[in-house]
């Protein structure tokens, strides 16, 4: 399989990129009727929320200083860093999605001309980028899963890493204002 994946990192990356679209897209539009999924309490639907803000955070700071770390050429670091990024990334998507599923989109409240000028572009502008990031993510992902530290250096893993991150970074912290707006102002 890992032979498969490294002669068609293009291929397999499209194709995940299409099936995690399609989960997301048919959770926002809510395509699975909230019926056919187990609702947790309404405390947990509750926090869902605040517990995505935390780990959008930390995955700001994870991510960040994984980027610090390869430019240090601290390599295992990096590695681990960015895992852990990945992994944020599927916790929080995974938490915000279910919760979308079940409750649909949470409308802003507040005045409507910040709901127009501020809200709303700063929310299309963070989603943008997050669905961006996503074939860059598996791209650069299935890179470093199936070469060598020695020849990623040669691929486009350190070039399309570096948008990814600054994409993927600056989707969190967009991420976090949304957050904000909604929340706590």
């Amino acid at each position: 399989m890992q032979r498969f994946v490294e002669r068609h990192v293009p291929a397999v990356t499209g194709l995940l990129t299409v099936v995690s679209l399609a989960l997301v897209f048919s959770a926002a539009l809510r395509v699975v009727p909230a019926g056919a999924l187990p609702r947790a309490p309404d405390p947990v639907l509750a926090a869902i929320p605040h517990v995505n803000a935390v780990i959008s955070t930390v995955a700001f700071v994870v991510i960040a200083a994984s980027w610090r770390a390869i430019r240090r050429g601290e390599v295992e670091r990096h590695r681990n860093g960015m895992l852990a990024g990945v992994g944020l990334f599927a916790a929080f998507l995974t938490l915000y999605l279910y919760r979308v599923a079940i409750l649909g989109p949470t409308g802003y409240e507040g005045p409507a001309v910040i709901e127009r000028f501020v809200y709303a572009p700063i929310l299309a502008i963070h989603v943008l980028l997050a669905v961006v990031c996503i074939p860059l993510l598996y791209y650069v992902l299935l890179l470093a899963l199936t070469k060598s530290v020695s020849e990623l250096p040669a691929t486009n893993h350190p070039r399309v890493g570096r948008v990814a991150a600054v994409l993927w970074l600056t989707s969190f912290a967009l991420g976090v204002v949304v957050y904000l707006l909604l929340y706590l102002f």
